[in-house]
């Protein structure tokens, strides 16, 4: 169906921004100097950073509309068989997509300078937001399992 099709389109999007995040741009970003640093951190990372949470929230809804579809969401969530394996890669899908909207998001917010804060508040959001999307890199990992794997 086209749900299909959706779903995986934005979870390519979703999960393709996350390892960008994580293997490119975090590593990089130490590397690139001083002066040529906005040019990441004002313009390519919120830009990034605006599919990355849409691809997330876009990746859940049209998960769960292709398990409706299907008929088998309430056995999936609930984790009955034969759906424990793609209900499990849903939960964890439902709580990466929870940590980029409520902890990765609002974190980046403060360390990019989307809202105002101080200097020690942005180093620590910057690591908050660090680690749950590191988190979620390491949980993305069992997801797709899940997911590859459901028949």
């Amino acid at each position: 169906t086209i749900f299909r099709w959706l779903h995986l389109f934005f979870g390519i999007t979703w999960i393709g921004l996350l390892y960008y995040f994580n293997f490119v741009q975090i590593p990089t970003m130490p590397k690139i100097p001083a002066e040529l640093k906005p040019g990441v951190s004002k313009h390519i990372a919120p830009a990034a950073l605006f599919f990355f949470r849409w691809g997330a929230a876009m990746t859940v809804l049209t998960g769960l509309i292709v398990a409706w579809l299907a008929g088998y969401i309430v056995q999936a969530l609930t984790l009955q068989a034969p759906y424990l394996l793609i209900g499990i890669g849903m939960w964890l899908a439902l709580i990466m997509a929870f940590n980029v909207w409520f902890v990765i998001w609002p974190n980046q917010k403060k360390a990019l300078g989307i809202v105002p804060a101080e200097d020690a508040v942005k180093a620590k959001a910057a690591t908050t937001a660090m680690m749950f999307s590191r988190l979620n890199t390491m949980l993305s990992l069992a997801m797709l399992y899940c997911m590859v794997n459901f028949s």
